[in-house]
């Protein structure tokens, strides 16, 4: 990943970028999320999406196209340098880029049947998802399924009433 400091670019390593390019959110991906600042809305996450390499730039796209014809009262948000998708109730699931794939995870997978196979490192207990690392991957039938019923079940947070 880049970060720019003053007029120069440096890589993640904090070696100057010789060519001085544009910070980008997803340089080099070396297995966390982005640096994608927290902001809600549409924008955002198209930004964060166009901001990814291929495929999984593709691949993002294909998951938010998904997300929007399954949910017609869809928000998004870019969170902890992931794009984050949810109805009026909470968050349902989250699309994040990494080396060599997209990960799908929603955050209440143990409760979807079925349950998506992957249980993500450091994403809770019950989150559970998919790595996508190609077209090929992606059930989009399945994702949608799982999509609406994550939307039947938003998680709300711990809110102090």
């Amino acid at each position: 990943m880049k970060k720019t400091t003053g007029t120069e670019s440096e890589t993640a390593t904090g070696k100057p970028d010789p060519g001085g390019n544009p910070p980008r959110l997803l340089v080099a991906m070396t297995g966390r999320a982005s640096d994608a600042r927290t902001a809600g809305g549409d924008k955002p996450v198209f930004d964060y999406i166009a901001s990814l390499p291929q495929p999984q730039r593709g691949l993002a796209g294909q998951v938010d196209a998904l997300a929007s014809a399954a949910l017609p009262d869809l928000r998004r948000a870019v969170k902890w340098g992931m794009a984050y998708y949810g109805v009026a109730g909470g968050w349902c699931f989250s699309s994040g880029a990494f080396v060599g794939h997209l990960k799908l995870m929603f955050i209440r997978g143990t409760e979807l049947i079925p349950e998506p196979p992957v249980r993500p490192v450091g994403m809770g207990k019950a989150t559970r998802g998919v790595e996508l690392a190609g077209a090929d991957d992606l059930d989009a039938g399945q994702v949608a399924s799982w999509m609406r019923q994550a939307a039947a079940i938003p998680f709300a947070g711990n809110r102090k009433r």
